[in-house]
């Protein structure tokens, strides 16, 4: 029997979320304590206990479920042309699996006309990752079959999310979406080669997610403390700024990801070896395995993790500097740093701090210069956690590629037009950016 002095402990730490009114001589106003007790796992979801409760642990005696350390979900669309490296991933997982301090869930669509291992199975599977020595076959349960799903919705995205979290509680969550990925821009269709592109692309459907709908994924689950994209050419202001509101950290790579996008056995180890360690360190884990693994193969990768808590000073600092390059007219200075400015697979996709030093190089200004410098120092210093850059050594036909001068963050500076979709972004319309791209391209 649990005493009075421990229920009416509970009662005071569950009315802030629930509502109770609580007489603390001895009576509750909305009937008998303990019969409210009882039905609490049916009346009040979890993420409405108080902060209190939640930190005590009592939340997880109310609700029969225990809050595992952390809650990795992994969205892995396999409805294209990369649906061998979705299995062999999960396989990777495998190598690690769940423990008892951590949850390891996938959901992976799969369709006919592209990989055939596995069996061939077509439909979207949900799972628990767990461990095993298998590394040519998944044998972890399949907790749910869903059937003909469009994994280029950003609503399944939501759907998976809120699953996740409902079922596999955890006092941390990181969310992977893995796929193919094409910063900002968004398209209709990915052989497109105008207009708007985004990620997870579903060619049985031909849908896929603009940045501003796997903002709104983010938002509808509820928002994660870890973000990463498994997925090429994300980490851009223009992404992060669109993310910033729903996750606390954002993982990801301004050049394109090889194939084999993150390797999950380097990643996930050392979260299941220190299940307690902070988000933070698991956005920095993220970054290591994903590096670790390139440099060791000798292959050419960018990967950084950003803090969203910094991105409003960022911006600032970003306003700042181009406002300063236009006042100062030095137009000539600017195109010239764009031009030789590291970019990556699309072109026009800058590093910010690359950019900056080399527009500060040659400026007249002191005014630009100083700017430059803050925007520079906030990048290293405060908005970028972790970068790591393995540079490319050359083979057959292609020239040796030094990502040396990439520091975590990418911008987007056409020498032309601008893609359709731009002014849609949270970016465009909270910072100078386009104004100052649009500066640079007048004549």
């Amino acid at each position: 029997m649990i005493r009075k002095t421990a229920l009416t402990a509970i009662a005071a730490l569950l009315i802030p979320a629930a509502g109770w009114s609580v007489d603390f001589d001895g009576s509750v106003s909305n009937g008998d304590i303990m019969e409210q007790i009882s039905q609490v796992e049916l009346a009040v979801p979890a993420e409405a206990i108080a902060p209190e409760a939640q930190e005590k642990g009592i939340i997880d005696w109310l609700f029969g479920k225990a809050r595992k350390e952390a809650t990795i979900m992994v969205f892995i669309n396999g409805k294209n042309n990369l649906e061998r490296f979705g299995l062999k991933d999960m396989n990777e997982m495998e190598m690690v699996g769940s423990s008892d301090k951590v949850n390891v869930v996938v959901q992976i669509g799969r369709m006919a006309g592209f990989d055939t291992g596995e069996g061939d199975w077509q439909t979207t599977r949900r799972y628990l990752v767990q461990k095993d020595t298998d590394t040519a076959n998944v044998t972890s349960p399949v907790v749910e079959d869903l059937g003909s799903v469009d994994m280029g919705d950003y609503r399944q995205l939501a759907a998976f999310g809120k699953w996740a979290k409902e079922n596999y509680p955890a006092k941390k969550y990181m969310l992977v979406v893995w796929n193919h990925g094409d910063g900002w821009l968004k398209n209709k269709a990915a052989k497109e080669e105008n207009g708007n592109k985004g990620i997870s692309y579903d060619d049985e459907t031909g849908n896929h997610m603009t940045i501003p709908e796997l903002a709104a994924a983010l938002r509808e689950m509820g928002g994660v403390d870890v973000y990463g994209s498994d997925a090429c050419l994300m980490q851009m202001a223009e992404v992060v700024y669109e993310l910033k509101d729903s996750v606390d950290y954002i993982v990801g790579s301004e050049e394109t990801e090889p194939g084999d996008g993150y390797t999950y056995d380097l990643f996930l180890g050392p979260i299941v070896a220190e299940p307690g360690m902070s988000a933070e360190r698991m956005a920095k884990v993220a970054v290591d395995g994903y590096s670790d693994h390139y440099r060791d193969i000798k292959q050419g990768s960018t990967q950084s993790y950003i803090r969203t808590a910094e991105i409003a000073g960022f911006a600032q600092k970003a306003d700042a500097f181009a406002a300063a390059v236009m006042a100062a007219g030095e137009k000539e200075a600017a195109r010239n740093a764009r031009a030789s400015a590291m970019s990556y697979a699309l072109p026009d996709n800058k590093d910010l701090y690359d950019f900056a030093r080399l527009v500060a190089a040659s400026s007249q200004s002191q005014e630009v210069r100083t700017a430059a410098a803050a925007l520079m120092e906030n990048i290293t210093g405060r908005l970028v956690g972790h970068n790591r850059t393995n540079n490319q050594p050359a083979y057959f036909w292609y020239p040796a590629v030094d990502y040396s001068p990439s520091k975590g963050i990418a911008a987007y500076l056409p020498s032309g037009a601008f893609a359709p979709g731009y002014d849609e972004l949270r970016w465009a319309s909270a910072s100078q950016w386009d104004e100052f791209a649009a500066w640079m391209n007048q004549q």
